[in-house]
């Protein structure tokens, strides 16, 4: 038996418990692709928190640092619909190659105009809306990709639990190390360090082991096939459903995070640490739901998470709006992480389990446009509301939204399984008919 084929073994337990948590990486493409992840994403978070950091001290500007955000948010909504097609036509991990490379390089130049002090506002907001661009592909391609790195379909949702908590875990890690390395050497280092982390996810996408790809050569226009995915995602309940309520809570819930330093400060009367205790609470909330998935055996009952999480996401937001004190915001973030990273894990991993193979790029972009395209018109939302009502009826009126959200989605529910169930009767994760009166005769 191969070295590889122990690490296997030891990664299954058909018994469940930790080891089964990890099934996922019993693939070894996939091994490599988290552990490349896993690096490089440290360098994301890093970037993130610095370029705030050097917007502030550059410019002192709040609306500055909104329209950058805006910047390397708004070309995503705007191509990934057209970034879908070309991951459906395209080799799926020359894709990922390639928006790594150019995510690489914008790091670099970030790195070398900080560093040298020639780097300006009109710059940083060209290089986060170059990441957006890039973004646009690299989101869609990513999530298509999954199932070719992970061949047992049974395994899918594990491997995207634990992309979650990789992603929180990084989220976690990359904004502390990021205060330290600005603390000593300034921004520039961050996307110094950023820039260099890239080389790891490339790396591992070079080294994987993957079955000829067969890409469908079509003589249809890139518009036909837009048009085709669009057909079949509103066309198809289950999925138009789940992406409906997603992109409902990314609109209305999750950018109550562009409110938070005035809860820090003016609401519960902290200052910066405040601040960082509030968004560390969420990113635990959301490693213990990403973790609590990871345990999952299969697929079933997602369905019913799906809407409770949303709904639980949006009770928290309304008691975390009527909060005055510091331990009951805390709780209140937790929760709130949890249900939200409870509610996009499953939704995406329902997604990508029921999808047609031939159209998984092109739904995969519309997921992206309702996780990500929604962000920037739901920070300018939130914004405007806050400025109107203040910032704990902002709140408190998107988690309203949020369980409006919940309890239109779960009338819906019933409707949804039966048009599932068949596919998944199809994959073997529910008995056929026969194998059904079978199960049931030897129950009895």
């Amino acid at each position: 038996m191969s070295a590889d084929s122990n690490s296997t073994a030891a990664l299954a337990d058909p018994n469940g418990g930790i080891s089964h948590a990890w099934r996922a990486l019993r693939h070894r493409n996939f091994r490599l692709f988290f552990g490349g992840q896993s690096i490089s994403l440290i360098g994301t978070w890093m970037t993130r928190l610095a370029t705030s950091w050097l917007v502030y001290r550059l410019t002192g500007s709040a609306f500055l640092l909104g329209i950058v955000g805006f910047s390397g948010q708004i070309p995503t909504f705007l191509l990934a619909p057209f970034a879908g097609v070309w991951v459906d036509r395209l080799n799926r991990r020359h894709v990922l190659i390639v928006t790594q490379a150019l995510a690489m390089l914008q790091s670099f130049a970030l790195a070398f105009l900080t560093l040298t002090k020639h780097i300006t506002i009109h710059e940083i907001i060209l290089l986060s809306a170059m990441q957006g661009m890039i973004n646009a592909f690299d989101m869609p391609g990513r999530q298509a990709f999954l199932v070719e790195m992970v061949e047992d379909r049974q395994d899918l949702g594990n491997a995207i639990a634990l992309n979650s908590s990789m992603v929180n875990m990084a989220r976690l890690v990359g904004p502390s190390l990021a205060g330290m390395v600005i603390a000593v050497s300034g921004e520039g280092s961050c996307f110094l360090i950023d820039g260099i982390s890239y080389l790891a996810v490339i790396g591992s996408l070079f080294a994987m082991r993957l079955k000829p790809a067969a890409v469908k050569r079509v003589a249809t226009s890139m518009l036909v096939q837009l048009r085709e995915g669009w057909d079949y995602v509103a066309g198809f309940a289950p999925i138009r459903t789940i992406l409906t309520l997603f992109a409902t809570v990314s609109l209305m819930g999750w950018p109550f995070t562009i409110l938070m330093p005035i809860f820090a400060s003016k609401i519960l009367k902290g200052g910066a640490h405040t601040l960082g205790f509030l968004m560390g609470a969420v990113g635990v909330g959301a490693l213990i739901s990403a973790m609590s998935l990871a345990i999952r055996k299969n697929v079933l009952g997602l369905g019913r998470m799906i809407y409770i999480s949303t709904a639980v996401f949006g009770v928290s937001l309304i008691f975390f709006g009527m909060s005055r004190n510091i331990w009951i915001s805390l709780v209140m973030m937790l929760f709130c992480g949890f249900g939200m990273m409870q509610q996009m894990a499953a939704s995406n991993t329902i997604i990508q389990t029921i999808v047609d193979e031939d159209k998984r790029g092109r739904v995969m972009s519309f997921y992206t446009v309702a996780f990500v395209g929604m962000a920037p018109f739901g920070s300018l939302l939130a914004g405007a509301m806050a400025h109107a009502v203040g910032a704990p009826r902002t709140v408190m009126l998107s988690g309203a939204c949020c369980i409006a959200g919940a309890i239109w989605f779960a009338t819906r529910l019933k409707s949804i399984r039966k048009l599932i169930r068949p596919i998944y009767v199809n994959l073997g994760i529910l008995p056929g008919p026969v194998n059904a009166v079978i199960q049931d005769s030897v129950g009895r």
